[in-house]
């Protein structure tokens, strides 16, 4: 057995990032071989990893990547616990990795199996291993990418601070000069929208026919809920006592207003209610918010085609807003600290 020297643990620290007595105590287990004293320590971070694996991991990064010739475009989320591990190198590093290990694999691609870069590890090993030096649960929640649509499709990323919300836009130039700065100003714009507006879609044509349905159904049972609450005032006021017949006139009159158009105009409003519900959830019937007074994303984009010869496409975007959809623990930090000092 090899001395367990000073030299040794703080070699084996700085391999690891490990604390001073686990790598004292990993070079007792492994009789002082450094190598497997190495392997005891990863081995111990992937047990604490597994222990973190609960945690809520809702902060973190969301990166994307572009290629040179604006062809493909991949977008990753990342997740941590706080705020502070997110601003920091170890995990920076690891999404720049995760990344560029996305820029190569094929869309919906097991991008956890993958290997991790400069290594012959998976990228969900060194994740294990990067919870438990950090000592924070840490998820490659999901990634997506897209890919040019043609000879004049073009792939543009928008990255809102730092992180917290990217976006990928395919469009397709009028022309061949996908360098144009009038096209590019555009298509930066428009993904800068989507990050800004969350349309669901770019037109109405992409959604689903049963989420138009259900929107109709919605609105179907606004009316039915506004000409029964009505209706309960109308009755209201007609047991009424304390009223004088032209105050309850006027009572009656307004109640009856509030029912809204007769049902059988109900189809057309409906139909009226669905155009504007379409011009707040696609891009293209939004209004744009980066020319105040300049009409909807689809106008600018029209007149601009017709500017530059041509018709210009927005085909698709990809939205990730970090930690959506994830329910985050509200601490009470009073109770914690009450709790940490026993009382």
């Amino acid at each position: 057995m090899a001395a367990v020297t000073p030299a040794l643990i703080k070699e084996l620290r700085e391999r690891t990032s490990a604390g001073m007595s686990d790598c004292k105590n990993a070079l007792v287990e492994a009789e002082g071989d450094l190598e497997k004293a190495v392997e005891v320590i990863l081995k111990k971070g992937i047990v604490k990893a597994a222990s973190r694996a609960g945690k809520v991991a809702a902060e973190g990064e969301v990166a994307t990547w572009v290629s040179a010739d604006g062809k493909k475009g991949v977008i990753v989320e990342v997740n941590c616990q706080t705020d502070f591990v997110a601003r920091g190198d170890d995990f920076k590093t690891f999404v720049r990795n995760v990344v560029s290990v996305a820029q190569n694999l094929a869309k919906g691609g097991d991008l956890a199996s993958q290997t991790y870069p400069g290594t012959e590890k998976s990228i969900d090993l060194v994740r294990q291993e990067l919870v438990g030096r950090i000592g924070e649960n840490i998820v490659v929640r999901r990634w997506d990418s897209l890919e040019a649509s043609g000879p004049n499709g073009v792939i543009k990323d928008y990255v809102h601070m730092g992180g917290k919300l990217a976006v990928l836009l395919s469009a397709d130039a009028p022309t061949a000069d996908l360098a144009n700065a009038e096209f590019l100003g555009f298509v930066e714009n428009a993904a800068m929208q989507v990050a800004a507006m969350s349309p669901l879609v770019v037109d109405k044509s992409q959604l689903a026919q049963a989420d138009v349905d259900k929107q109709r159904e919605i609105y179907v049972a606004q009316m039915k809920e506004e000409v029964d609450a009505a209706n309960a005032r109308i009755a209201e006021l007609k047991a009424a006592t304390d009223l004088s017949p032209e105050e309850l006139a006027k009572e009656l009159k307004a109640a009856e207003s509030r029912k809204g158009p007769p049902e059988a105009m109900w189809p057309k409003v409906i139909e009226g209610k669905i155009t504007k519900w379409y011009t707040e959830t696609t891009l293209l019937g939004q209004d744009n918010v980066w020319e105040p007074g300049g009409g909807s994303v689809d106008k600018l984009r029209s007149a601009l085609g017709k500017k530059l010869g041509g018709e210009l496409k927005l085909n698709t975007f990809v939205r990730f807003g970090l930690g959506e959809g994830i329910e985050k623990k509200t601490e009470d930090l009073a109770a914690e600290v009450a709790k940490t000092i026993g009382n």
